[in-house]
């Protein structure tokens, strides 16, 4: 069954607007997820809304959201007045600039989307605006409010449709200044450089994401199938990191050679296949 869209609204260029629909382009449903439980009686624990100083159950219709502007002194808000904060984005995301896709900083990305028409009469202003993006190679750069926040959001040509990302803002984005300003210059020999470059050359292939597997989860499925089982399991040993011995030239040789010999012998990455239960696994 398709996802339900995250976002309705209209896509806006200029006098141009078609509807559309905005679909989550990733999802974590299929992690395997764990309920907390009670250790002694196996049940599920429930959490609860409690006055901080009273330790009364505080109904959900009683609730309200509050700035804490010193200890203990708080501006509240009810959700109805933040509802009047309704910004035109809330029901269209307006194209209002454009930019080279090539100019765009990864810090900023937030959550990918696929972008579809939601409704046949507005087809052709859709396909116009996505092609007209794609004649140009532009990101086209607008603004979205999903979950009642707004976010600066992009959108690109991606196969019949349009991919979305929304994006971060710049007071979200640390700058890396203060991250880098203990690292000092050094001077790399020739000979260091070439050795690894060749390394990366030997280990240089297209971009595979199917070929990326997720081990911890692969372990976690794995001793979930053998708790189930019944089988007895020792504590693993502790595994520390591995340290390199030796100058930084004769360890880049040795990695060479290494990358060497698996370039002859490299099968492809193979994901294993997960049990049907691992959507959801109930303790």
């Amino acid at each position: 069954m398709a996802p339900r869209p995250n976002w309705k609204g209209y896509l806006k260029l200029s006098l141009v607007s078609c509807p559309i629909a905005l679909y989550p382009a990733t999802s974590a449903s299929e992690r395997v997820s764990f309920n907390q439980l009670n250790k002694h009686t196996g049940n599920r624990i429930r959490y609860r809304k409690v006055d901080e100083e009273t330790e009364e159950l505080v109904e959900q219709a009683d609730i309200i959201k509050g700035y804490q502007v010193e200890k203990n002194v708080y501006i509240t808000l009810e959700d109805e007045e933040l509802e009047t904060l309704q910004v035109e984005s809330t029901h269209t995301i307006e194209i209002d600039s454009f930019v080279p896709r090539k100019q765009l900083d990864e810090r900023y990305f937030d959550s990918p989307y696929y972008v579809v028409p939601n409704d046949k009469v507005g087809q052709d202003a859709f396909a116009v605006i996505r092609d007209a993006m794609k004649g140009k190679g532009m990101v086209g750069v607008g603004r979205v409010v999903i979950s009642k926040r707004e976010r600066p959001i992009i959108l690109e040509p991606f196969g019949k449709g349009l991919r979305a990302m929304t994006l971060r803002y710049s007071y979200e984005v640390r700058d890396e200044t203060e991250y880098f300003a203990d690292i000092p210059e050094i001077k790399i020999p020739g000979e260091m450089l070439k050795l690894a470059e060749h390394i990366i050359e030997t280990k240089t292939e297209d971009f595979k994401p199917d070929a990326f597997v997720d081990h911890y989860e692969t372990a976690v499925v794995e001793l979930l199938r053998q708790k189930q089982s019944g089988k007895v399991l020792g504590k693993p040993a502790a595994k520390g990191p591995t340290k390199s011995v030796g100058n930084v030239i004769d360890l880049l040789k040795k990695s060479l050679e290494l990358s060497k010999k698996q370039g002859k012998t490299k099968s492809p990455s193979i994901v294993p296949d997960m049990p049907k239960a691992k959507k959801k696994v109930r303790a």
